[in-house]
């Protein structure tokens, strides 16, 4: 037997007599009873191959996997590395671990040790066996409607467990560049031992499944593979591949697995010195100019921004056209019409403003009306079936084309250098599905060589500017993820366009990012009462402040209300970074006529909490008693609340929101 112990977490295998390893045990209880040859440490499919299972569509019975034999593990201060062979391949499965976190990330590299190439279909990053599953949490994600947790019996995702053996399960997949348009890549198990809570940390496909083999339940999570997404690699003798990263928790419950998943999330973020003051963020567009600048009007939205007290003011998008743009964007030519002095006078204003300038750019397509678009062969597009890949009037770039890199570096370097550019919110609209079949074995294998040049370009941008800081947006949070986010400085949310949905979604939104990397939009509007303008402020506060809509329109009033929760903002911000976050009513979804996010420090905790409708008083649970509770935005909030142990009632108007301090 070898048997490991991190962090609480155990990571237990048996050796048999022929040398094949088993895992028994993943996790800090359970496992299984009884060790199954199914019970392979990383699952390897191979084509050609004669898995020995009634498998169905389930990753499981890989003979080569079973082939597997013990040569060595290594454990040192980051973590193990089990490695296994056969005649065809050597496998080192990884276990990576990080100070006193329950959290285990995990990836397995395969080499082609034979004298032929031979063909992947599917590498696990990290696979679990031997627990119960009494509720599968499921992380719903959409345009507009981000971040939707659902818990379900699995009954109810139709895994019936009547015999001892089922080709069913519960599987969850993405294809293509929008990594989260139907689901997170992550989700939970929950049991009568507490909460198994895992992310797949892929920019582009992804798969996890959950059914059983051998008697028990098991978890398998992994990036591309041919059966689900279209990737096939055929793998040369002497070469590698390794998988997506992976990383499972370990908790009591739903709040502390969402608070260790936290303090791992900030171990991989992606760190900007330039950001770390988390500064507060104007951008134009939403509910404000709608990608339609202008010098003439952005100068009064500019005054406000600057009297608000935002430190980075961005020019959303449409400052490259005149009039539509959607299918002729990719140029990145200044539109002189739009800027009576040029577009360096408004810059020029916002520095004088004492704010730091942004522009909004979509660097990973070109429309097919660019007029430029012909001086680009077929090879810096994905390509599929010998026609380059549409989607909503845009071609796809392949990052892998130096073209493409030159030319897109020369953008971002002309930006900075005639602009003073300091921020960019890069963009994201379309989907660019299984793809590209130029250089690959497979169209997901063309994918996956795209995305890693991609995130080479942008390390490239920061290598070359260290201080500029870049926003990933991808039409909102359509590409919400950690391979992604150890990139990017911050997440753009979602598009929702009104403070209601946007308040659900931000109120859900530490399950899945950091506070620090995720920008919420706070959008007042003139017509707003002041509880509605607190509202906005609320959702945006101990995340990134991230404003738009019609600040420059406001009454005095619900201006100097705004102003108040920017002020706020700034003295609280520094803590950010070490607030763990909590649930006190649990999930909230657009059905809930409260919503409410905590944020815990040790001697502390913050509360925004606010009410759409429904009954005017609603019950917390904090988890420890309570000493003081101060309602500390908006200061003038008619607002009441009754403390008992670690309970807290508030009562609060109709559509209306605050932020409360608890002291212990």
């Amino acid at each position: 037997m070898l048997e490991f112990c991190r962090n609480g977490i155990n990571i237990n295998f048996t050796v048999e007599d022929d040398g094949r390893v088993r895992q028994v045990k993943l996790g800090k209880v359970g496992g299984a009873e009884e060790t199954s040859r199914f019970f392979v440490p990383s699952e390897v499919f191979i084509s050609g191959e004669n898995p020995n299972d009634h498998h169905g569509a389930k990753h499981t019975g890989s003979a080569v996997s079973d082939e597997l034999k013990y040569v060595s593990c290594t454990e040192d201060e980051k973590g193990l590395a089990l490695i296994l062979k056969s005649e065809k391949i050597k496998v080192v499965q990884h276990y990576e671990f990080y100070d006193d976190i329950p959290v285990v990330r995990a990836y397995c590299e395969v080499k082609n040790i034979s004298e032929e190439a031979l063909g992947l279909e599917y590498v696990s990053s990290v696979c679990l066996y031997g627990f119960d599953v009494d509720y599968v949490y499921l992380a719903n994600n959409a345009w507009e409607r981000e971040l939707q947790w659902r818990r379900h019996t699995p009954e109810e995702l139709g895994y019936d467990r009547i015999t001892g053996f089922s080709t069913k399960r519960i599987a969850v997949s993405n294809t293509g560049t929008w990594s989260t348009k139907e689901f997170l890549p992550m989700g939970m198990i929950e049991n009568s031992d507490g909460m198994i809570f895992w992310q797949i940390e892929s920019g582009t496909s992804w798969n996890f499944e959950i059914s059983d083999i051998g008697g028990e339940n098991y978890l398998k999570l992994s990036g591309a593979s041919e059966q689900e997404n279209g990737w096939w690699k055929s793998l040369s003798p002497g070469e590698s591949f390794t998988s997506a990263k992976s990383a499972v928790c370990f908790a009591d419950s739903f709040d502390e697995a969402v608070a260790a998943m936290t303090e791992y999330r900030r171990k991989i973020a992606y760190s900007n010195k330039s950001d770390e003051a988390l500064p507060v963020i104007f951008n134009d567009y939403m509910g404000c100019l709608w990608a339609d600048p202008t010098t003439e009007r952005m100068i009064p939205v500019i005054d406000a921004a600057a009297r608000l007290g935002a430190e980075i003011y961005c020019m959303d998008a449409g400052w490259y056209a005149d009039g539509t743009w959607w299918e002729t964007v990719g140029e990145w030519k200044v539109c002189e019409k739009r800027f009576s002095g040029g577009m360096g006078e408004v810059f020029d204003y916002i520095r004088s403003k004492g704010m730091r300038p942004g522009i909004w750019l979509e660097p990973e397509v070109m429309g097919i009306s660019c007029p430029i678009a012909d001086r680009f062969d077929d090879s810096c597009f994905f390509m599929r079936h010998g026609k380059r890949v549409i989607d909503h009037g845009r071609y796809h770039f392949d990052f892998r084309a130096k073209a493409v890199r030159d030319f897109l570096d020369g953008v971002v370097d002309r930006l900075i250098a005639d602009y003073g550019i300091c921020y960019f919110k890069f963009d994201y609209n379309i989907d660019g599905g299984v793809g590209t079949e130029i250089d690959a074995d497979s169209f997901g294998d063309g994918l996956l060589k795209h995305r890693a040049a991609f995130l080479g370009w942008i390390d490239g941008i920061y290598r070359r500017h260290p201080e500029v800081i870049i926003e990933n947006c991808a039409s909102g949070g359509m590409r919400m993820d950690y391979e992604t986010l150890s990139h990017f400085s911050l997440q753009s949310l979602s598009d929702a366009e009104d403070y209601k949905p946007t308040a659900v979604i931000a109120a859900m939104s530490q399950t899945a990012v950091i506070p620090e990397q995720s920008a919420v939009w706070c959008l007042p509007k003139k017509e707003h009462s002041p509880g509605e303008v607190a509202f906005n402020i609320v959702n945006t506060m101990l995340r990134r402040m991230y404003i738009s809509g019609e600040a420059h329109l406001l009454s005095n009033n619900s201006f100097e209300l705004l102003r108040e929760g920017v002020e706020l903002y700034k003295s609280l911000r520094s803590e950010i970074p070490r607030l763990k976050p909590f649930y006190p009513m649990g999930i909230i979804n657009f059905e809930s006529e409260w919503v409410c996010s905590g944020f815990r420090s040790e001697n502390y905790d913050y509360v925004c909490i606010g009410r759409f409708g429904g009954e005017d008083s609603a019950e917390i649970n904090i988890g420890r008693d309570i000493k003081d509770i101060k309602c500390i935005y908006p200061m003038s909030a008619p607002v009441k609340t009754e403390a008992c142990g670690d309970t807290v009632r508030i009562f609060l108007g109709e559509n209306s929101a605050v932020v409360l301090k608890l002291s212990y």
